[in-house]
């Protein structure tokens, strides 16, 4: 049975990770504007932030990774929980750009853990026939955080719902007590073999580029996330948007688009046993609409998150991307690999957003954001290229050490 205490568990920390990665897009405006932030500071701040929040996704990514292969995945799942329950806490009391910056690094450091370890855990203990259903509702009933977020921070405080993010993640962390490890984990934990190498990624030419590729079919979701989306108000102007758009709303169409998409590729995935066909096909959808987004003028507000709900919908191969890196590499790796990757795609958000601006400053904001995006997008279709499919993968084994 796909559905079992591992799964709900795990989906309500994903629940909880995307809760807080998605509610400071949420409040950026009406906070940085508490904070004294006005105009152009909105965005350069704005950036600042986001940029903070993934260089500690970036860095907890390696570390939990690693701890998750040399000391287990529930050891992870309860860490990376405390340190983000807490660090969000912290959000609700900033008083200046610099405390709001350190403050949204730890909670990047502490969210950092929360996917990988899920997936990995789910990937290794449910069989191979039904592993591809639980991983998909550990990320569809996750996403779902981020629509919570969404309504949350239109209708509250910003600094209340940082503490009720932080409050969730306390409640969220008793319920853990009752997980069992993963029963691929426990047959190597007493064994010699090398567990959590992070640097060995690099070593073998084969298994870096098999990372790389990992890591570069998920560039686009944090193209649009990252940019389209957070800045959605900035580009609704220029695009001559009939009315008004909140970054928050913008945010909840696209994370309810990404709930969509997530159930549908993970179910279609394991009818058609292919990993691959289902990101192509929906790395595809989200360009398309794109370049709607990008090149369109003068919709409505309706139609403006119309296609916010589009392109969200495309990004929904997320549950399926983050399986296919669970599926790529042995058990002694495979906690490093899948909490790493997820979190070096959302830190590729740093050179995303600099050489957006860089871009924006030359070409213009939408042209520049055009350019950057044809490169995510470019980058992804050559990396599935090359991508193995491992629908029909055992996982039961080990990554050499070589």
């Amino acid at each position: 049975m796909a559905l079992n205490l591992t799964v709900v568990v795990g989906s309500l920390g994903y629940f909880v990770d995307m809760y807080d990665l998605l509610l400071y897009g949420i409040v950026r405006v009406q906070s940085l504007s508490d904070l004294g932030m006005s105009g152009d500071g909105l965005v350069s701040s704005g950036i600042l932030l986001l940029n903070m929040q993934m260089a500690g996704m970036l860095i907890g990514g390696i570390l939990w990774g690693v701890l998750g292969d040399k000391r287990g995945r529930i050891s992870v799942l309860f860490g990376s929980i405390l340190l983000y329950s807490i660090a969000n806490i912290a959000n609700a009391y900033v008083t200046s750009l610099s405390q709001y910056a350190l403050a949204r690094f730890c909670a990047g450091m502490g969210l950092a853990g929360e996917l990988g370890a899920a997936i990995t855990l789910v990937s290794e203990a449910l069989p191979q026939e039904i592993r591809g259903y639980g991983t998909t509702i550990v990320a569809s009933v996750g996403i779902m955080g981020s629509v919570v977020a969404a309504l949350v921070g239109d209708l509250l405080p910003w600094r209340t719902a940082y503490m009720i993010g932080g409050g969730i993640g306390m409640v969220l962390l008793v319920l853990r007590m009752k997980l069992l490890e993963s029963p691929m984990f426990n047959q190597i934990k007493t064994s010699t073999v090398v567990r959590g190498d992070f640097f060995s990624l690099f070593t073998s030419r084969k298994r870096f580029f098999k990372y790389l590729r990992c890591i570069l079919i998920g560039v686009p979701t944090w193209f649009v996330v990252g940019v389209l989306v957070t800045f959605s108000p900035e580009f609704a102007k220029l695009l001559h948007v009939d009315g008004a758009i909140s970054a928050g709303r913008s945010i909840l169409f696209t994370y309810l688009g990404l709930v969509i998409g997530d159930f549908s590729s993970g179910f279609i995935s394991q009818a058609l046993e292919s990993r691959k066909k289902i990101v192509y096909a929906y790395v595809s959808i989200t360009l398309f609409f794109v370049m709607v987004y990008l090149f369109g003028r003068g919709f409505s507000t309706t139609q403006f998150y119309a296609l916010c709900l589009m392109m969200g919908t495309g990004l929904g191969y997320w549950a399926v991307f983050v399986t296919i890196a669970s599926e790529q590499f042995g058990t002694n790796l495979r906690s490093t690999v899948t909490t790493t990757v997820p979190n070096f795609v959302r830190g590729s958000t740093i050179l995303i957003t600099l050489s957006f601006r860089g871009a924006g400053a030359v070409l213009g904001f939408i042209n520049g954001a055009l350019v950057v995006g044809v490169v995510c997008f470019a980058v992804a279709y050559a990396a599935l290229y090359y991508m193995e499919e491992t629908f029909h993968k055992n996982l039961n084994y080990l990554e050499e050490n070589s």
